[in-house]
C-alpha cells in the first residue's frame, strides 16, 4: 500500500484538507458535534496555562518588590515544568477528535520536565509558550462562545414552545409573537453554531500545527540538507560506477579486442598464398578490429580516463587538448587536489567545451584555464569564434549545465553574435 502524501506539517494530506476549510454543517450532523466537543474540550486545556502561572497568587499576595519577584518566577518555574506536559495533552486532543498528528519536537520535547529550564534560549520553547499562554486565551473565548450559542439556541428554541404549548398561564402564552421570535433567534444560533464549531476548530488545528509541531522553515531546511546529502551520495556512487565500468571493458573487452587486432595484422601480413578473397575478408576484419578498438577507446575515455584518476587533472586535460585540431593555451593549477568526483566534472565540462568549439564555432584558437580558489575550482573556455551559441540550441550546453548543476555548480555563458564565447564554470571543492 502506498504510503499517504503528507502535507506542510507531517501530516497526511487528507487530515490537514480536512482540517483547513470551514465547511457548512448541519446542526445534526457528526462533523458539527466533533467540531463542537473538539472546541469545548480545548477550554480547559487552553486556560491551564494561566491557571499555572495565576494559581500561587490566589494563596498569597505579595506587596512588596522582592516577594512578588519571587513568587512571579515560581508561577514561571510552576509553567515550564508542566509545559511538556501539557503540550502532549494538546496533541493528543488534536489527534484524537481531528486525526492531526502533529510531530513532537526533539529539541523540545525530549528529556526530563526540568530540562525545560535550560532551554530558555530555544525557538521551540517560546512558540510552544506563544500558543499556550497567547492563542489559548482566545480559543478558549471561541470555545465558550461556541458552548454559549449551543446552549442559547436550545434554550430559546425549546423553552419558548415548551411554555407556549405547555404552561397556558406562562406569560409568554399570550404572546405567540414573542414565543415566534425567540423561537426563531433560538434556530438561528443552532444554525451558526456549527459555523463557530468549525471556525474556533479550524483557527485551533491550524495553530496548534503551526506553534506545537516543528518549524516549517527548519523542516525545509532539514530536508533541503538531506537531499542535498542524497544527491551527492548519487553523484559520487555514478562515479565510482562510471570507473568501475571503465576498468571492466579496459581490462577485458578491450584486451580482448587488441589481441583480435594484432592476430589479425599478423595474418594479414604473414599468410601468403591465400586467395584473393579471403585476404580481402582478413584485411576488413583487421580494418574493423581497429575501428571498434578505437571507438572503444573513445567510450572509455568518456566514462572516466584512467589518466585522470592516476595524474590528476592537469595531464588528462593536456590529453584532451593534444586531441583537438585547433591550437589550445592549457593552465591549470589546482592545488590541492579536489575530489575525484568534481575533477571529473571539470574534466568533462572542458571536453565537451572543446568539442563543441570544434563542431560550431569556426574558432582559430581557444583558452582553456582551470585553477583553484579557496573552496572553489573555476574553469573557463574562451575561443576566438564566431560566437551566438545558444543553450537550448542542442549543442551539449544544456547537459553540461546540469552536469554542473548535479556538483551544485554554477554554469556560466557569453557568447554574443560575432564572438568570442566564455564557458565559466564554478565548483564547489571543499574539503
Amino acid at each position: 500500500m502506498a504510503a499517504p502524501e503528507l502535507g506542510q506539517y507531517g501530516c497526511p494530506m487528507a487530515t490537514l484538507s480536512a482540517v483547513r476549510h470551514v465547511r457548512v454543517r448541519a446542526p445534526w450532523s457528526a462533523a458539527a458535534w466533533r467540531d463542537t466537543v473538539f472546541v469545548a474540550s480545548g477550554v480547559p486545556l487552553h486556560l491551564t496555562g494561566w491557571l499555572i502561572l495565576c494559581c500561587l497568587w490566589g494563596v498569597w499576595t505579595p506587596v512588596n518588590v522582592t516577594p512578588i519577584l519571587l513568587l512571579l518566577g515560581a508561577s514561571v518555574l510552576l509553567l515550564l515544568l508542566a509545559l511538556r506536559r501539557l503540550t502532549s495533552w494538546q496533541r493528543e486532543r488534536c489527534w484524537a477528535m481531528l486525526g492531526l498528528d502533529i510531530p513532537r519536537m526533539p529539541d523540545f520535547d525530549d528529556g526530563r520536565p526540568w530540562d525545560a529550564l535550560r532551554d530558555l534560549r530555544s525557538p521551540e520553547l517560546w512558540r510552544v509558550l506563544q500558543y499556550h499562554l497567547l492563542a489559548g486565551p482566545f480559543l478558549a473565548a471561541g470555545g465558550v462562545v461556541v458552548i454559549g450559542a449551543w446552549a442559547a439556541g436550545l434554550a430559546l428554541t425549546t423553552s419558548a414552545t415548551y411554555a407556549w404549548a405547555v404552561h397556558p398561564g406562562d406569560p409568554l402564552a399570550g404572546h405567540p409573537q414573542r414565543v415566534a421570535v425567540l423561537t426563531a433567534v433560538g434556530v438561528l444560533l443552532v444554525a451558526a453554531a456549527p459555523w463557530a464549531a468549525a471556525g474556533v476548530r479550524y483557527l485551533d488545528a491550524r495553530a496548534a500545527a503551526r506553534l506545537l509541531g516543528p518549524d516549517r522553515a527548519k523542516e525545509l531546511e532539514r530536508r533541503v540538507e538531506d537531499l542535498a546529502e542524497k544527491r551527492a551520495s548519487v553523484v559520487d556512487a555514478a562515479d565510482i560506477e562510471r570507473r568501475r565500468i571503465e576498468r571492466d571493458l579496459h581490462d577485458g573487452a578491450q584486451q580482448r579486442l587488441v589481441s583480435l587486432a594484432l592476430n589479425l595484422g599478423l595474418a594479414r601480413e604473414t599468410l601468403t598464398g591465400v586467395p584473393d578473397d579471403a585476404m580481402r575478408v582478413i584485411v576488413e576484419a583487421h580494418e574493423e578490429a581497429k575501428a571498434a578498438l578505437t571507438e572503444l577507446r573513445d567510450l572509455i575515455r568518456g566514462l572516466h580516463p584512467a589518466v585522470l584518476e592516476d595524474r590528476g587533472l592537469d595531464a588528462a586535460l593536456s590529453g584532451v587538448a593534444a586531441r583537438v585540431p585547433l591550437p589550445v593555451r592549457l593552465r591549470v593549477d589546482i592545488d590541492p587536489r579536489a575530489s575525484s568526483t568534481v575533477e571529473a566534472v571539470a574534466y568533462f565540462v572542458v571536453s565537451e567545451a572543446l568539442t563543441n568549439v570544434v563542431k560550431h564555432a569556426r574558432a582559430g584558437e581557444v583558452d582553456v584555464r582551470v585553477a583553484r580558489s579557496g573552496d572553489v575550482l573555476r574553469v573557463t573556455v574562451r575561443d576566438d569564434g564566431e560566437g551566438g551559441a545558444d543553450p537550448s540550441a542542442g549543442t551539449g550546453l544544456t547537459g553540461l549545465a546540469r552536469r554542473v548543476r548535479s556538483v551544485d555548480g554554477t554554469f556560466r555563458i557569453t557568447s554574443p553574435a560575432g564572438g568570442p564565447t566564455t564557458v565559466t564554470v564554478e565548483l564547489p571543492c571543499a574539503l
